[in-house]
């Protein structure tokens, strides 16, 4: 088969569509035809460089596809079958998942970062890491929403424990995490302040239905927040770039209000002023991937029609390099999708 890999770390010039062997299916696994497959920026971070990981390695966390041939004891899937692929890795036994908190197990992983992942024309993977496919999506759509869907859902409604009366601010709209939270929090009833870097990007955001949408490089955000939500600020801050956002983050965060932040793409090192934690009795809240319920709750919010996977543009996976050039230079609202 096909597939892309890197051998080393680097720029996209690393990035390799090269023949490798057809995965062997073992007890209790599943071999996916791959007909879709979509870039996170875990992606970018993996080409680059991530301390442990094992080279070649091929690349990618997302995809949907069709089941080709089942290993023995697979008992819930059968030859034809429509899957998306659930990237979260997880043993399935540990104390953490038999509690239903899979993103806790002891074994943690993440496909494409962990091991093989799904930028190929077949996988094999343990038939607990799919889940069927609805009818009224496409194979692109399916592929577009396993990681920021899930990741945005737990951020949200599992950490922090979303109201409806909420006003929720979103970072990043044009991101996949930022068009999942925007949709995932006005699904809930909630009010939205979204946030995205052209004019052309805060009308996206808007038309997902976003109440008030502002320029991150050109809007005076603190300032607009406090006058719309008439000085209180927001009661959830969705976090993610960290380092660039995280002073205005707090600035515009209410009393009791809670943050919930996923990752760090501008930078890990943040400052806090205790003071306004305590006393303002707010909550920092860390969160990542997802549970198996967390990627069931935006899968029935998809198939219901309440959240609509984006799909920002389609390449070839053959043209692995200019996606990546592509999804680096920000050119995407929602998510790039790749098809063998």
């Amino acid at each position: 088969m096909k597939a892309v890999r890197i051998h080393k770390h680097g720029n996209k010039d690393v990035l390799v569509w090269e023949e490798v062997p057809l995965p062997v299916v073992k007890d209790g696994q599943v071999l996916v035809e791959i007909k879709a497959a979509a870039i996170n920026h875990l992606d970018i971070w993996v080409r680059k460089g991530i301390p442990g990981i094992n080279l070649p390695m091929i690349i990618g966390s997302d995809g949907a596809g069709m089941v080709s041939k089942i290993g023995k004891g697979v008992d819930k899937f059968d030859v034809g079958d429509e899957v998306i692929i659930n990237p979260l890795l997880f043993c399935g036994t540990c104390s953490s998942c038999l509690n239903q908190q899979e993103n806790q197990c002891y074994s943690i992983g993440i496909l494409g970062e962990t091991t093989n992942g799904t930028n190929c024309e077949f996988i094999s993977l343990s038939q607990r890491n799919l889940i069927k496919k609805p009818s009224n999506i496409s194979f692109e759509s399916a592929a577009s929403f396993s990681l920021a869907g899930q990741t945005s859902y737990q951020m949200l409604i599992n950490r922090a424990k979303l109201k409806k009366d909420d006003i929720v601010f979103i970072w990043g709209a044009s991101s996949g995490v930022g068009s999942f939270g925007l949709q995932i929090a006005k699904a809930y009833g909630c009010k939205v302040i979204a946030t995205a870097g052209s004019k052309k990007k805060c009308k996206y955001a808007s038309e997902l239905g976003a109440d008030l949408s502002l320029n991150h490089y050109k809007d005076d955000i603190t300032s607009l927040v406090k006058d719309y939500t008439k000085g209180k600020g927001v009661n959830v801050v969705f976090e993610h770039p960290g380092l660039e956002t995280w002073k205005t983050s707090m600035k515009i965060l209410s009393r009791y209000g809670r943050l919930v932040t996923c990752g760090s793409t501008t930078g890990p090192k943040v400052s806090i002023d205790l003071r306004y934690i305590f006393f303002k009795q707010q909550s920092i809240l860390g969160s990542t991937m997802g549970t198996l319920s967390a990627l069931n709750g935006i899968i029935n919010f998809i198939e219901h029609g309440k959240v609509i996977p984006v799909v920002d543009k389609i390449f070839p996976m053959r043209n692995i390099a200019e996606a990546h050039k592509y999804v680096e230079n920000s050119n995407q609202f929602g998510k790039v999708v790749l098809v063998p």
